[in-house]
């Protein structure tokens, strides 16, 4: 009987997981449309006092992202004069969703890595997450291996899809 070789285990493919960066803390957010009149309409007397009287210590520590699910035209300095409120107690504040704060980290995070590690070596940038690693993230791991990498893949070794590959030097 012939013995079974594991040459996923063997290869000398490096995996490039995100999970393995993902931020650990708590993720909020706020939408600026319970402090509007009827959800669309800020009335900047009302809108301050409201701010005022929040109890912005309940995001200590926390991921924040700052949004409007209504279609309200909410003047620029309304998000900003929430990002001042929350400023001492937030960890990060963005515009947006959850997914942009998610986008926003992970593009710090990214930005500190040496990638030299993986120079002319085959990268698989490992899929199925089981964390919400949004896809702004391997777009960047991709564009930020992609200098040093022979080859880029993404999925799982057993069923990886192609990405990039250098061209041999002639």
């Amino acid at each position: 009987m012939e013995e079974i070789v594991n040459k996923v285990a063997n290869s000398v493919l490096e995996v490039f997981d995100l999970e393995d960066f993902y931020p650990k803390g708590i993720r909020a957010q706020i939408d600026i449309s319970q402090w509007l009149l009827e959800g669309f309409l800020l009335k900047e007397k009302d809108f301050r006092e409201q701010l005022k009287n929040h109890d912005w210590s309940q995001y200590q520590d926390q991921y924040v992202a700052i949004n409007c699910s209504t279609d309200a035209i909410v003047p620029a300095w309304a998000p900003i004069l929430v990002a001042v409120q929350l400023a001492p107690f937030a960890t990060k504040i963005v515009n947006g969703n959850i997914e942009d704060l998610d986008s926003s980290l992970y593009e710090e995070i990214l930005s500190k890595i040496d990638y030299s590690v993986y120079d002319n070596k085959p990268v698989i940038l490992k899929g199925c997450s089981k964390k919400p690693v949004p896809m702004r993230a391997y777009i960047l791991a991709a564009h930020n291996l992609q200098p040093f990498a022979r080859s880029i893949m993404y999925g799982e070794a057993c069923s990886a899809v192609p990405l990039f590959k250098t061209h041999k030097k002639v």
